[in-house]
């Protein structure tokens, strides 16, 4: 039995296809799902989403965000912006790091909502570096 795995961004659906295996940066954690899971809903953070098929890893993308909804069958990620690995950019990654950690240093440090946003965007950026250097 195969996981049915979608992938969703705002401009386009990426992926759609049938998997043994994904594994998606959940906001508390990194999740593993497999057929037969049980239904959850799940905030992503910025991450690396792992496609396995036999057993091997065999495709990579990052995501900025976004939420997942898992079921028995299916896993359908809608994604605030996903990018295959290998066309992650260091500079792209480089540059949201620094706008992210400037607006955070600008930011009223009462505004506990705002803050909490400008450091989902700081973890993102992270992540994307680390993307694009894996």
């Amino acid at each position: 039995m195969a996981l049915q795995l979608e992938i969703v961004s705002p401009e386009k659906l990426l992926l759609s296809k049938a998997v043994e295996m994904v594994v998606i940066p959940g906001a508390e954690g990194e999740m593993g799902v497999m057929p037969l899971h049980a239904p959850v809903l799940l905030l992503l953070r910025g991450g690396i989403i792992g496609i396995v098929e036999n057993g091997q890893v065999t495709d990579r993308l990052f995501v900025a965000g976004g939420f997942a909804e898992v079921t028995a069958e299916r896993c359908t990620v809608l994604a605030d912006e996903a990018i295959p690995v290998a066309e992650v950019s260091r500079a792209t990654g480089e540059q949201r790091l620094s706008e992210a950690t400037a607006a955070l240093g600008a930011l009223d440090k009462t505004d506990v909502d705002a803050i909490n946003t400008a450091m989902d965007r700081i973890q993102s950026a992270r992540a994307m570096l680390e993307a694009a250097t894996s």
